[in-house]
């Protein structure tokens, strides 16, 4: 089983963020899980310049690490993201990513993944981004397992901070767990099947222009 883990956090692993999710990696590897972290301060992902490449062709036109990020996310089994909360949203560096994920968006590319969420605060607000968070995994085709966010003030606690981390293994244990019996969460189902049809309709209005795309669903690539 394969999971990557993509990390927004500027100060890469050696952040509140990062410390967070490597006590979530050691969850999901002691649950025998292979888990690869991208951290986003060691890649260059620039911003969508909305040139509509991606939809033509299935490649994104702009030279960075994209590709390489896009190929483990759509390789794994399940997906984890990890930012601080930045107000009230994720950092500039995991939004670009959001940004060029419009391509594997339109084709639900994430369709059959398992993932999850890490946020980290100065204070409070931490829910919103995690929800913000699962929302777009759950966009692009996700089942989305859970969360775990913590203020800044927890991690500066003993006890708090290992309170955090223990949350944040189980929370590891749970992914894998999910991944292995194929849990289902009704819940989440009509939220899924929505954006599905919604993106099955956009591209059907664009196929002339976006023929990757439509090709793609064309062939019934694009799954639930």
């Amino acid at each position: 089983m394969n999971i990557t883990a993509v990390l927004g956090s500027p100060h890469g692993m050696k952040g509140a963020t990062g410390q967070v999710l490597q006590a979530m990696v050691r969850g999901m590897e002691s649950a025998g899980a292979r888990v690869t972290v991208l951290s986003l301060t060691d890649l260059k992902v620039g911003p969508c310049r909305a040139c509509d490449v991606c939809h033509k062709t299935g490649a994104c036109s702009v030279k960075d690490d994209i590709g390489s990020i896009l190929a483990s996310l759509t390789g794994a089994d399940g997906i984890v993201l990890a930012s601080p909360n930045y107000i009230f949203s994720v950092t500039a560096q995991l939004k670009a990513l959001f940004d060029r994920c419009c391509g594997p968006l339109h084709c639900q590319a994430f369709s059959g993944k398992y993932a999850a969420a890490v946020v980290t605060s100065g204070g409070a607000g931490s829910s919103e981004v995690e929800q913000y968070m699962l929302r777009f995994l759950r966009a692009l085709g996700c089942r989305t397992v859970g969360s775990v966010g913590a203020e800044g003030r927890q991690l500066s606690q003993e006890a708090a901070r290992t309170a955090v981390f223990a949350q944040a293994q189980e929370l590891g244990r749970q992914l894998v767990e999910a991944i292995q019996t194929g849990r289902k969460f009704p819940e989440q189902d009509e939220e899924r099947k929505a954006c599905y049809r919604r993106m099955k309709l956009v591209v059907e209005l664009r196929k002339n222009d976006w023929t990757y795309e439509y090709e793609y669903w064309k062939a019934g690539k694009a799954v639930l």
